[in-house]
């Protein structure tokens, strides 16, 4: 069974400039509209078995180092129009979503993966292949696990 907290991980769409870099909020309080997600509830989602991230109300993928694509969730195939079959395994940043090839979504993964530290939530216009769409996405990288994650929710 998915933890109900898990259901209310994504945030509404930062006030702030896409640019400024969010902190996550200290474990003991509770999340807020523009703090995203909490390291903690990160690692609950990267625990999580395929039939269980497919669950979630938002998309979820989880990257390497490289930007490899390792899983793509249902909720992301709906939103996208794209078969997880067939992006696993591609690069998401030049292969999958080259709209995201830029400075502020594919550079600032490369960045917080070179420095072993990415906790970043940013709204986003997705416009490549699909419908434009505005979401809030959050980056995140564990060092631990040398993985990452980009989860997307519509706004």
């Amino acid at each position: 069974m998915i933890p109900p907290q898990i259901f209310n991980l994504m945030s509404p769409a930062p006030t702030v400039d896409e640019t400024t870099r969010r902190k996550p909020m200290p474990l003991n309080q509770p999340a807020t509209t523009s703090e995203g997600f909490k390291i903690h509830q990160i690692e609950e989602v990267g625990a999580m078995d395929e039939r269980k991230l497919d669950k979630l109300p938002f998309g979820a993928i989880k990257l390497d180092k490289d930007g490899t694509i390792l899983s793509f969730n249902q909720y992301e195939a709906k939103l996208t129009g794209r078969d997880p079959n067939k992006v696993i395994g591609k690069n998401f940043f030049a292969e999958v979503a080259p709209c995201t090839n830029v400075q502020a979504f594919a550079g600032r993964y490369r960045e917080g993966v070179a420095k072993g530290d990415l906790h970043a939530v940013f709204p986003y216009k997705f416009d490549f292949k699909m419908a434009p769409r505005d979401v809030t996405v959050t980056l995140f990288y564990s060092k631990n696990t040398q993985q990452g994650w980009v989860f997307v929710r519509e706004n």
